[in-house]
């Protein structure tokens, strides 16, 4: 018999049971944590705490309340604070800006005698002007970077710093970008000596005063909101027309003379910082350095002062270009300093011109005693060897005649001026000179902060 198959399609099919939820049951979210804590015991411990925590209140004696004569005091000085006078009279107290939010208007709170120190990018930090500026920077609190490739500057000139955990030093070139993470930057890398900027001339406008190490710099401070001080040279004004030098003066100024490269490249390192302000809105501040003497200048960096002393101390003839007539001034560095630092904690963008206003000429440094405030001023050949002997040779090309910096402005706006005059500073740089080119002892790295 054949099988047969049957197709059941057409039956009904079983089918399956369909998922219903339990009926929530009534007060579940109530009997739930009762049976928890129960079951835990946290009902004990909750019931001990707030025991233990009324024990201690109660026990604590209350605050005293305040009298009005000290609540009328405490509303004067809320009142002079808001008028934006300082709780503490004491000019010593550093005190910091604030913003008061409504109706308030700005002021100045004390935070205590000592203010949160600021992370700090210090470019060519141990080179001469550098290297003071540290110290300074450290002795105020903050946190030092130095930046460095060790073209004119040496680790001498820092080396005190070393182990300091608010110091920390890199080896690097500027030309090479560099990201850290900062509140404020100097930049001052650069060969300021005839001597060095002239050894090697495109180096010195492309990498260290114009287009690509003040370019990094500028950029590290957009990218990080830095503010950003540049220090530029009274040589931007050239062999000048006007004297004194004002910062209006827009100088005379050879762009094809072997000291272009320096001189051209300060102006245009100006001129890019003032492009970054205006168009990026970066914080910069520019200063216009003139002639800076005092401890740890470069011995033969062909500066007119550094040369004098080292050939004096040597037995050697001072060397006079020309007929000694052209004029210069000198400032102490401890001066530059502070001008430098006033600078980047004030409001004005700049140029300031950072000097000492009085003028010598170059036969006067080297052997003439001259009156200044009715005081006798030894300059170099009184200072150390009243024998020494002048050399003259041909003035070197594009010499400036004559440099004298006007500094009304910078007393008007910073409140700086130098203070320390040639007959002061000249013999801390003699024992700075003396203790390294003979190994003298005595003579230490003083200087006049």
């Amino acid at each position: 018999m054949g099988s047969e198959l049957i197709f059941r399609g057409h039956e009904a099919q079983h089918k399956s049971d369909e998922y219903s939820p339990k009926p929530p049951k009534q007060w579940l979210a109530v009997t739930r944590p009762i049976r928890y804590l129960l079951r835990e015991q946290r009902l004990a411990f909750l019931l001990l705490g707030i025991a233990i925590a009324t024990l201690v209140f109660s026990l604590l004696p209350s605050s005293p309340t305040i009298s009005s004569a000290s609540s009328s005091a405490v509303r004067s000085l809320m009142h002079e604070s808001i008028e934006g006078k300082s709780f503490l009279s004491d000019e010593s107290t550093r005190v910091v800006p604030y913003r008061v939010v409504g109706a308030f208007r700005s002021g100045k709170v004390p935070l205590g005698l000592k203010r949160k120190g600021l992370r700090i990018v210090v470019t060519g930090g141990a080179g001469f002007v550098g290297s003071h500026l540290v110290d300074r920077l450290i002795e105020r609190g903050d946190s030092v970077i130095v930046v460095d490739n060790f073209f004119t500057g040496r680790k001498e000139n820092v080396m005190h710093h070393f182990g300091n955990p608010r110091f920390e030093m890199i080896r690097h070139d500027v030309v090479e970008p560099i990201l850290l993470e900062v509140d404020q930057i100097y930049h001052l890398a650069c060969p300021a000596s005839p001597v060095h900027y002239k050894h090697n001339p495109v180096k010195t406008i492309i990498s260290f005063t114009n287009v690509v190490g003040t370019l990094n710099m500028l950029g590290l401070a957009k990218r990080v909101g830095a503010r950003f001080l540049l220090t530029s040279t009274s040589e931007v004004y050239g062999d000048p027309l006007e004297h004194p030098q004002k910062e209006t003066y827009w100088g005379n100024v050879n762009p094809i003379g072997v000291r272009s490269c320096y001189d051209e490249g300060k102006r245009t390192a100006e001129t890019l910082a003032m492009d970054y302000h205006r168009g990026a809105g970066v914080e910069v501040r520019i200063a216009r350095i003139f002639n800076t003497y005092g401890p740890r200048m470069c011995i033969d960096d062909g500066r007119v002062v550094s040369n004098f002393v080292a050939q004096a101390l040597r037995k050697e003839p001072m060397t006079v270009y020309g007929d000694g007539k052209q004029t210069r001034s000198f400032q102490y560095v401890s001066d530059l300093v502070d001008g430098l630092m006033r600078l980047m904690e004030g409001e004005h963008v700049g140029p300031f011109n950072l000097g000492n206003p009085g003028e010598f000429t170059m036969l006067e440094l080297a052997k003439v005693p001259i009156s200044l405030y009715a005081a006798r001023i030894p300059v170099v050949q009184e200072t150390i060897d009243p024998n020494a002997k002048i050399e003259f040779r041909p003035n070197t090309e594009d010499d400036p005649h004559k440099r004298k910096p006007d500094i009304s402005r910078a007393k008007d706006l910073l409140g700086w001026e130098p203070k320390i005059p040639l007959h002061r500073g000249l013999p801390m740089m003699v024992s700075d000179f003396r203790q390294r080119i003979f190994g003298d002892q005595k003579g230490g790295d003083s200087t006049a902060f």
